[in-house]
């Protein structure tokens, strides 16, 4: 049977606690009170003295060590004040349960009864918990004397421990069971509690955001039906302080330099299983950049030549991330000049009238320290140079602090550490310091198992297994194979990050893919292998240099009952080739404003490849292509706005004929409203009685995208939004085709078909979900039309 104490303990502030009251306060002053009616004398002259000490009840501590506790000193007069300090001392070393103090003649008696040792500790009642974790946050162990102070302090720490995973309504009472010797076993009973759902965030001071719109910012979110699946509907400390961060980086990315959070409060639903959180904050003004300028306090740094690789203009809105870009851009532009030691000193003026900022880069000489050295500790499995490439700097380099800090997040960009600290301290001298790394390395392969579905494919299964640290090197290993219904794939990849050292990324692409589609009456066979070289032109421009080699075979359904072959004349032609081998070179240019994100409201992207096919290998052509994605968002980030523009170029040269599988055949992705392949030249041919048609594909195609997204009006942890969307498009030229026989459909220029549609946007816990409801506007008689689609891919 438990004895001793208990002690409830819980995060809300209204939780009742049991007090550890071991102190008996009341039983010293009956002690001393029945001594002093033992003598009289000692009562009128208000004072003792005692000739002996004697203690009782000790077993593990001292008869000395208790008396030097009482700093009384014998055959001294002693007061009734000094009396009870000795008591009050010997209770404060907390050793002892209980202390009495009976003087008895001229001997003072000490009887005391000792703590007792702890036998073992348990816990019960936990589930969400394991013990392990539990008893690495408690200061109570094993043979060690029990404090009933400690033992509460540590029911608050597994109580905070609970409340850190939404469960803020958990109650802990610490209790003992005497034993024998002096012993106790320590349990601590848990509750565990409901977790405490978020059941509304709402915002108070905001007029440019609404709160649809800050909500999507917070990590915490609402509660709603998919909770089982993304538990971030729970009020959890450390998640509202990150929120605030983010909050905060919000409105100052957009401008309002003056942004504060002045409070984020949760209060209990009447029924007491749930928090409204009302977030209050003061947004200011917006600020935009006023004058922006160099000056230069070193001689050799021209200020006009720095001025010259600005990006920031007067008028654009102010963006701390990008000043912070802007210094960067200016320190290194001085290292390639050769000039040591420079540091970029931002000094913004304030100007309230027109709500601009004046920004001044001020190119100072900052000190004279070197980088000694770079120590890394913690790192079992990943080699040191994978974590000394994320530095610029090296031993014996000036010494940047910026720099030093950009390494430290190019090391926790890696994934490979669960934390990642990089400190500074001095070095040697007072001119040199020495960088050390710190990290805890976590698991970094996977393995994913998900399903996949489409109105093209079918529903399949996707299976993954990708390892990000191969042999902790950095390196990227990944077995993916994809079995949906109508295409399978069987794919490696080998990705190495940083070639020969250098900021050269290499992939390597090895695979089989076989396709029975539903919307052609053949099947393909590929067997692919692709090396590229990725590497950027600056912040904002990639450029990927790539080879492929591929083996592609159309293979025939076989006849029908007639005997007849079930393709068209110019497929049936394109089988007889067999299988055709393409060794191509080629390359891609991308710009991607969000690569450094100047304007978060807006973004821009420009690709643009082309690929040559005749180093061998059985075809020869060219073939271009070129996209342009734009994206604005609008009504104060409630409604997105994109625009985006395709089109490609494909040209045989070699001798024979091409094929299908060599040109343009557009999917629903590219142009909505139609099947795949469902518009452009077709095969319509009669064989014994039986009309084929097969999309032909063409050597040159054009689309144009334009959508527009929208909120509902529904609760946002419902994540529907609504959007309309016109496309128009279309696919041509037929050259180098063998069409004898054939009755070809649409091979001229044909005509730009146009669609019009609605979709609903569904982000859940199992992936983004697109329903698109499209009707085209403008088409030819042959088009294969899509009035619906589905999309969707879940991994779990």
């Amino acid at each position: 049977m438990a004895r001793g104490f208990s002690a409830g303990t819980s995060c809300m502030g209204g939780a009742k606690r049991s007090n550890i009251l071991f102190r008996n306060v009341s039983a010293v002053a009956l002690s001393v009170a029945l001594g002093l009616a033992s003598f009289p004398n000692f009562v009128s002259a208000q004072s003792f003295q005692f000739d002996n000490v004697r203690v009782e009840g000790n077993q593990r501590i001292q008869t000395s060590t208790i008396v030097s506790y009482t700093g009384l000193e014998q055959g001294k007069a002693v007061s009734a004040g000094e009396l009870n300090d000795a008591y009050q001392r010997i209770l404060d070393s907390g050793v002892f349960e209980t202390v009495d103090l009976v003087p008895s003649g001229n001997t003072l008696v000490i009887k005391v009864t000792e703590f007792p040792t702890i036998s073992q500790i348990a816990f019960e009642g936990n589930r969400r918990i394991k013990d392990d974790a539990l008893r690495d946050i408690v200061e109570s162990s094993p043979r060690r004397v029990f404090n009933p102070e400690t033992a509460e302090r540590d029911a608050n720490l597994i109580a905070e421990l609970y409340s850190a995973r939404g469960r803020i309504a958990s109650q802990v009472t610490p209790r003992i069971i005497r034993r024998s010797d002096n012993r106790v076993d320590l349990v601590f009973e848990i509750s565990e509690g409901d977790t405490t759902e978020v059941e509304r965030v709402s915002f108070v001071g905001n007029r440019q955001f609404s709160d649809r719109r800050l909500r999507r910012v917070l990590e915490t979110k609402q509660a709603n039906f998919l909770r089982t699946f993304i538990n971030r509907d729970t009020l959890v400390q450390d998640r509202l302080e990150f929120d605030k961060q983010v909050l905060r980086d919000f409105y100052q990315s957009r401008g309002y330099v003056d942004f504060r959070v002045n409070s984020a409060n949760a209060e209990l639903t009447p029924e007491r299983d749930g928090v409204f959180l009302v977030v209050d904050v003061t947004e200011g003004q917006q600020f935009k950049f006023g004058n922006v300028s160099v000056v230069s306090e070193i001689p050799e740094a021209d200020a006009d030549a720095y001025q010259r690789v600005l990006r920031v203009k007067p008028g654009v809105v102010y963006n701390p991330a990008l000043v912070d870009a802007e210094m960067t851009k200016l320190e290194r532009l001085a290292v390639r000049q050769g000039i040591d030691f420079v540091r970029v000193e931002p000094r913004i003026v304030r100007n309230d009238r027109d709500l601009s900022l004046d920004l001044e880069f001020a190119l100072v000489r900052g000190p004279r320290i070197f980088v000694e050295r770079i120590d890394i500790e913690g790192n079992t499995t990943t080699l040191d140079r994978v974590i000394r490439q994320r530095f610029r700097t090296v031993e014996g380099d000036p010494y940047n602090p910026r720099e030093i800090r950009e390494s430290a997040d190019r090391i926790r960009a890696l994934g490979f550490f669960s934390e990642a600290n990089v400190d500074v301290r001095e070095g040697s001298s007072d001119d040199q310091v020495i960088v050390d790394v710190d990290v805890t390395e976590q698991p970094t392969g996977s393995l994913s198992i998900g399903g996949a579905f489409s109105a093209e494919d079918g529903i399949g299964v996707v299976l993954g297994l990708s390892e990000n640290n191969f042999l902790g090197r950095g390196q990227r290993l990944s077995l993916n194979l994809s079995t949906a219904e109508e295409n399978q794939e069987y794919s490696l990849r080998f990705t190495e990050p940083r070639l020969l050292g250098r900021e050269l990324q290499l992939d390597l692409d090895f695979g089989l893919a076989t396709s029975d589609s539903s919307f052609a009456s053949y099947d393909t066979e590929r067997l692919f292998f692709s090396p590229a070289v990725t590497f950027a032109l600056n912040e904002y421009s990639r450029l990927s240099l790539r080879y492929r080699w591929d083996d592609t075979e159309l293979q025939s359904r076989g006849v029908d009952s007639l005997g007849n072959p079930v393709s068209g004349p110019v497929i049936s032609s394109e089988i007889a080739q067999g299988a055709q081998t393409a060794s191509s070179v080629g390359f891609t240019y991308t710009f991607d404003s969000r690569l450094e994100e100047i304007d978060p409201t807006r973004s821009f992207l420009f690709e643009v490849g082309a690929e040559y096919a005749g180093l061998g290998g059985d075809s020869e052509f060219l073939r271009t292509s070129a996209r342009i994605v734009a994206q604005k968002k609008i009504f104060n980030e409630e409604v997105t706005l994109r625009a985006t523009v395709e089109a490609g170029a494909f040209q045989w040269q070699g001798g024979g004929f091409s094929r299908t599988t060599d040109r343009y055949l557009l999917g629903p992705d590219q142009l909505r409203g139609f099947d795949p392949g469902g518009i452009g030249p077709r095969d319509v041919s009669s064989v014994g009685g039986t009309t084929y048609s097969d999309a032909l594909g063409g050597n040159y195609f054009a689309v144009a995208r334009l959508d527009a997204e929208f909120p509902l009006g529904l609760p946002e942890e419902i994540g529907l939004r609504g959007a309309l969307f016109y496309d128009i498009g279309n696919v041509w030229g037929l050259d180098n085709v063998d069409t004898a026989g054939a009755n070809i459909v649409g091979g001229g220029n044909g005509s730009y078909r146009q669609v019009v549609g609605f979709s609903l946007l569904w982000t859940t816990a199992l992936g983004p979900l697109r329903f698109n409801f499209s009707k085209p506007i403008s088409s030819e008689d042959f088009d294969e039309e899509r009035n619906f689609d589905l999309t969707l891919q879940a991994r779990f």
